[in-house]
């Protein structure tokens, strides 16, 4: 959670995130003690082994299932328990976009026109328990992920939405009594992959990267209790997990190096503990009782103001942008919000200076205009609802004009955030104080991050029936593409009834097949032109407020090695090989 702070903090805040952009970094251990280190380089580089490395969270993680989450950090977290056919390589910022393979020994052969995708996993891998890992394993994994939604809803459902249809339908492997499964999947012997799609999709080494393509033996799957003890076919393994309070991972005795070029295996042991106080987090890194936020959103308000003000403490932050947009998005089909201009009124009524403020300041991230955030390929500068202040006031004049085309009056509404972070609590405060001024009352509900999206903000029956117009959000691509980006927030087929990131609900059928003919596309520089228009196209619909180009402020605990900031992970330290100095 981040606090809000004084107003002569912010600008203290202001002035130290102007030099920690300044400071230099580079590669190597000797860059330890350097503001921005880590998104330069791998900070304290190191193959030494031992000890327990700390994890702590400021609340529960809604699963640690590899099949059954959608926020980065378990993203990049379960890759010690839980191998994808592909990953991406730790380095630092946009140079950890760069994918290579993981269970799989090499990327994809595409044939057909990339409507069919073939994989070869590596040979000798085992789980925990010492059991072979098959092709089967991995296609059984996919198909509880994306094909039980009733079960696991928190994934995204890209495996649903491009594999091939099954004759007569699929509804996933807990309900098939045939036992047949997809038959989109082949799998002709232990070792293959053979993925048949609907339409060519450009970027599925991409999409394979995801953890739903982690291999799960189906004689060992607990439906929504597997996050309980996941078998693993990583380096670490679960040795307990206590619900809501601490998950202790040990060294997989099976793991080799052998068949995995890209694990160390450092830490004896890896303890996260649950619910815990941001602030006390953020107190324990400091003094090195804790090592990792698991979260990796930054540290809060209070310690923000404290950090970028001390030189020898801003020593050991890193600033760095993810990929990463925080946004208010507008429900479109709860009323007034199904009319276009009652939207636009919104767009241009809130104050994202103000918002910007409450989110931390330009530390965290500048004014936005667009859905795309900067740092994904495809991104043009454009701001559709330009905001003018007169003597530091926001010039409200075309909102009210739009409202008034409008012609709601004025209206009640719920405005969505997430508990147990305060800076999103705050900036939907700074969002209801903007609305009042053209006749909106938002009444704030929070709720928590491990249970936003699958009964709170991401069910659309929740949000009809409670009036919900708005929901703070903050989103990362799922692949460092502008389609890894848009997809899920933006296409029709990827509302769910529970699970939704595409929480405006916006279904907008030319939207729709934009996305879909540029990742059939195997031309990059055409992709990236469509992202762009995507992009516009979307704030036409002015179904999203863009507010900041998200920006993490991290504490780099000094005794934690190898630590890397890097954006395939929304700017989050890379978890894979961090070890400790004794």
């Amino acid at each position: 959670m981040r606090r809000s702070v004084p107003v002569a903090a912010i600008a203290a805040i202001t002035s130290a995130g102007l030099l920690l952009a300044g400071c230099s970094g580079g590669k190597g251990s000797d860059d330890a003690g350097k503001a921005n280190a880590a998104t330069k380089g791998i900070v304290n580089v190191s193959d030494e082994k031992g000890g327990t490395l700390n994890y702590a969270i400021a609340d529960a993680p809604e699963s640690f299932d590899p099949g059954n989450t959608y926020y980065a950090f378990i993203w990049n977290f379960s890759r010690l328990y839980a191998r994808p056919l592909t990953t991406f390589k730790p380095a630092p910022g946009p140079k950890g976009n760069q994918l290579v393979p993981d269970l799989a020994e090499s990327m994809g052969k595409s044939s057909d026109g990339g409507k069919t995708w073939t994989y070869k996993i590596r040979k000798g891998l085992k789980y925990d328990d010492g059991k072979a890992i098959t092709s089967h394993d991995v296609k059984y994994g996919i198909e509880r992920s994306n094909f039980a939604r009733d079960i696991l809803s928190l994934g995204p459902n890209y495996f649903q939405t491009f594999l091939k249809d099954n004759p007569g339908g699929y509804k996933g492997p807990y309900k098939d009594k045939s036992k047949a499964g997809l038959k989109s999947i082949e799998t002709p012997d232990d070792q293959t992959l053979v993925f048949h799609l609907k339409k060519p999709f450009a970027e599925f080494d991409y999409l394979v990267s995801a953890p739903q393509t982690a291999p799960v033996p189906q004689a060992k799957d607990k439906g929504a209790d597997y996050t309980r003890n996941v078998v693993s076919s990583g380096s670490y393994k679960f040795q307990s997990y206590e619900e809501g309070k601490q998950l202790t991972l040990v060294r997989n005795p099976n793991w080799s190096a052998k068949t995995d070029p890209l694990r160390k295996q450092l830490p004896d042991k890896i303890v996260v503990k649950l619910k815990v106080a941001q602030s006390t987090i953020d107190k324990d890194l400091k003094s090195g009782t804790t090592h990792v936020d698991l979260n990796g959103r930054g540290v809060d308000g209070q310690t923000q103001a404290g950090l970028v003000t001390d030189a020898k403490a801003k020593g050991n932050t890193d600033n760095a942008l993810g990929e990463r947009l925080a946004y208010t998005a507008i429900n479109s089909k709860v009323k007034p919000f199904d009319n276009i201009e009652c939207r636009k009124a919104v767009e241009y009524a809130i104050d994202k200076k103000a918002a910007q403020t409450a989110l931390g300041g330009p530390i965290r991230g500048d004014v936005a205009g667009t859905v795309l955030p900067t740092d994904i390929a495809g991104f043009q500068k454009f701001d559709p609802y330009p905001q003018k202040y007169a003597k530091g006031k926001l010039d409200l004049t075309e909102a009210k004009k739009h409202w008034d085309k409008c012609g709601a009056g004025k209206v009640n509404t719920t405005i969505l955030a997430r508990s147990d972070r305060q800076e999103e609590v705050d900036g939907a405060t700074s969002v209801v104080d903007s609305l009042k001024k053209i006749g909106v009352n938002a009444k704030i509900q929070t709720y928590p991050s491990s249970k936003y999206f699958s009964d709170y903000a991401g069910a659309p029956a929740f949000n009809k029936k409670n009036n919900v117009g708005l929901m703070m959000m903050q989103w990362g691509a799922d692949f460092p593409t502008g389609y890894g980006y848009l997809q899920q927030i933006l296409h029709g087929k990827a509302i769910q009834k529970s699970g939704n990131s595409n929480l405006s609900e916006l279904d907008d059928p030319e939207i729709n097949k934009l996305l879909d003919s540029a990742i059939a596309n195997p031309d990059k520089a055409a992709r990236e032109k469509a992202y762009a228009q995507i992009d516009k196209k979307t704030m036409d619909q002015a179904v999203i407020v863009p507010i900041t180009y998200f920006k993490v402020l991290l504490y780099r605990a000094p005794k934690a090695t190898n630590m890397v900031s890097t954006s395939a992970y929304s700017g989050e330290y890379d978890y894979l090989n961090i070890g400790l100095k004794k």
